[in-house]
């Protein structure tokens, strides 16, 4: 029976080093193969050309590289460009990339599928298949930063973790991609370039707090009143208004980083004034800004865009509250994404 070969991905550069030693050879050719699978981001042992078509074989015989492949790739006529990305096993997720005029985010997922019940959310429909490992949610910005290069002639600036699945509930592997990302023998981006979405899981902010991380928080709030964010968000009841605020305040008092909260209004869910009061009394908490997105309807359900006027009366308070608010408006509607976060994130 033919064993399973690892994802050489997998292994930290010690234990490549120590592979290689094993096996005979030098512990700097743990280097250059590590160089080869992050910094340049190989996808073959083949393209591996300072190491030797022995070792390279070595390397075959042992490992596989389960890189992703971007299946389809669609282009909005905003310039959002959406990618159905392939995994080894043949699972799908999503990815997109977001342009503005000065730059490019990516928007990636964590989960294939997603572990939450968020009413709106078309992922949501989808059963979690599985986590994502590091080297795939990697091998997303990567792909994202190639076609940011090609289309708009610029590196990607800026990611965001709001694609399919909740960060924290993939919560190491999250941490794990993030780490090469960042790491000068990755991609060497700034960790203040990039944020990380939730729906809202106090005890994982809590975590990340005391894991002292650089980048950013943000939290899908969409409504500050228990009874109407439950109905939005069902999971939420295990994760309560009380419990959030208080993860907050600690992240805040942790870091010093304050937070932005996602909030899509709708139409006859949370567009009313005792919605609005309680958005602006839970945003007195911790420092915070806040993002209201325009939502794009996943059917002609119950969810459905809230008017104008609507998102003017919460900017009009938040603002009279010194709160910072914007208004994301949605981003490549031409193109159908599952993920539902094509808001633009600037």
């Amino acid at each position: 029976m033919e064993i399973e070969k690892k994802d050489i991905r997998s292994l930290s550069k010690e234990q490549l080093r120590d592979f290689f030693v094993a096996n005979g050879d030098k512990a700097f050719r743990g280097n250059q193969v590590y160089e080869w699978l992050w910094s340049k981001a190989s996808h073959s042992f083949d393209d591996m050309t300072n190491v030797s078509k022995e070792t390279r074989t070595m390397l075959e015989n042992n490992f596989v590289i389960n890189h992703i492949k971007v299946d389809t790739m669609q282009r909005s006529e905003d310039g959002t460009v959406k990618n159905a990305v392939r995994l080894h096993d043949g699972l799908i997720v999503e990815s997109v990339l977001i342009p503005t005029n000065t730059r490019t985010t990516a928007c990636v997922s964590s989960q294939v599928g997603c572990s939450l019940d968020c009413s709106f959310c078309a992922t949501a429909r989808l059963k979690r298949m599985r986590n994502l490992e590091p080297g795939e949610i990697y091998d997303q910005v990567v792909a994202i930063d190639r076609e940011s290069r090609l289309y708009y002639n610029r590196p990607l600036s800026n990611i965001v973790f709001m694609g399919m699945g909740e960060p924290f509930m993939n919560y190491n592997n999250v941490m794990k991609a993030i780490d090469m990302i960042t790491s000068e023998e990755g991609l060497g981006m700034s960790p203040k370039r990039i944020t990380v979405s939730t729906s809202g899981v106090s005890k994982m902010i809590k975590k990340m707090a005391d894991d002292a991380v650089k980048f950013k928080l943000a939290v899908s709030l969409h409504s500050a009143i228990e009874e109407t964010r439950n109905r939005i968000m069902p999971f939420t009841k295990n994760f309560q208004l009380p419990e959030l605020k208080e993860a907050l305040q600690y992240w805040y008092q942790k870091t010093k980083s304050k937070v932005t909260y996602e909030y899509v209004v709708w139409k006859g869910i949370n567009d009313d004034k005792a919605s609005i009061d309680a958005l602006v009394k839970f945003c007195k908490y911790v420092p915070c800004k806040v993002n209201l997105i325009e939502y794009n309807p996943i059917d002609d359900g119950e969810f459905q865009q809230a008017s104008d006027q609507s998102i003017e009366n919460y900017i009009k308070a938040l603002e009279q509250n010194d709160i910072v608010a914007k208004v994301r408006r949605s981003r490549g509607k031409d193109i159908d994404a599952a993920c539902g976060q094509l808001a633009n994130k600037s």
